[in-house]
């Protein structure tokens, strides 16, 4: 079989697909009323990472899903990133996923089943390292490759973590690097070294598994996970959720290395500046190069994690025992009028 790059077939790429906020508002409105439900315990109102029905138990079951078009040309790393993002969903909720379906779109007339086969084997690689089972799911014939879960993962409602309950005064973690949007479109121009394509493989196939473990920190307030809208969108979500607003020590921010060299190059991808269009108004002015880091479209990004300063002891011990050596990105602050919601201290 000769060498198939799959990024070829896709017009986007991982998390970068997802339709911009401003855009998925017009979607979503609607004159039709949800029927009302009071063991829905999260649902779209606050547009957190997955939704959760209470059992009635003290447990509640986590119900989400996620796909896209290839961010990488070989077919089990594309099912492997892809499966990791779709999980990371249950983790950023504080619980643990229990099985996943599969949703996968196979272009028949342009790429074999026998490539498609082996992207459904990286799904199953991680959903073994997750602990689950893939157990079936729904396929189509479509004019782009697509792959993604549906994921039901459990929870203890006294460890459920949303993204609108942030505090004033919490400190504001990252677990993994940014860049992940502008190493794709540098791979997509044939620009990205061996060396920083394998970095960006490792950042996106790493699970976010840490997120049940620390919500069971009393303190952890807060948890979401960072994706297509970029750090500034997802914390926007926060913000808004949680009526506050936050400030960013962007020196702070981790970073994947060389991605300013790509940006010099050209490579800020597409996504980058359609999230800026829908919700750069509400962040603080800042240069073409913080803008484009701000709102890079992360796929399979990290959690941000919103601490209350009292269990930063606790959380330190846990996440240095997992292998993370992690420092405060900024704070959540009051609101105030005539201020951005988001600031960026560059």
């Amino acid at each position: 079989m000769k060498s198939i790059k799959l990024t070829q077939y896709a017009h986007g790429q991982g998390c970068g697909c997802k339709i911009s906020p401003k855009i998925l508002d017009t979607i979503l409105t609607s004159s039709v009323k949800d029927i009302s439900d009071s063991h829905l315990l999260v649902g779209n109102h606050s547009r957190d990472d997955a939704a959760v029905y209470d059992l009635g138990n003290g447990e509640g079951i986590i119900s989400s899903t996620d796909f896209f078009m290839p961010i990488v040309d070989n077919p089990t790393t594309f099912g492997r990133i892809a499966a990791t993002n779709a999980i990371s969903d249950i983790y950023a909720m504080g619980g643990v996923p229990l099985m996943a379906i599969a949703i996968f779109g196979w272009p028949l007339d342009k790429l074999p089943p026998e490539v498609g086969q082996q992207v459904i084997a990286g799904g199953r690689e991680v959903c073994a390292d997750a602990g689950i089972v893939l157990a079936g799911g729904h396929s189509i014939d479509v004019s782009e490759p697509i792959f993604g879960l549906a994921v039901t993962g459990k929870v203890q409602i006294k460890y459920l973590k949303q993204n609108s309950t942030a505090k004033v005064g919490d400190k504001i973690y990252l677990t993994k690097p940014l860049g992940i949007g502008i190493l794709s479109s540098a791979q997509k121009q044939n620009k990205i070294t061996p060396r920083d394509e394998k970095r960006a493989v490792e950042i996106m196939c790493q699970l976010n598994d840490i997120g049940s473990k620390i919500a069971k920190i009393d303190g952890v307030n807060a948890i979401t996970d960072v994706t297509g809208f970029g750090l500034g969108g997802h914390l926007l979500e926060v913000c808004l959720g949680s009526k506050c607003s936050a400030v960013i020590d962007y020196k702070k921010l981790p970073q994947i290395p060389n991605i300013k060299n790509y940006l010099k190059q050209g490579c800020s991808p597409g996504g980058a500046k359609r999230n800026f269009e829908s919700y750069g108004q509400q962040l603080s002015l800042m240069s073409a190069e913080v803008q484009s880091i701000i709102c890079d479209p992360q796929t399979s990004g990290g959690l941000l994690i919103m601490l209350d300063s009292c269990a930063e002891d606790k959380f330190h011990q846990v996440m240095c025992k997992a292998g993370f050596e992690l420092e405060a990105i900024g704070e959540m602050v009051k609101s105030a009028r005539n201020k951005p919601i988001v600031q960026i201290n560059a």
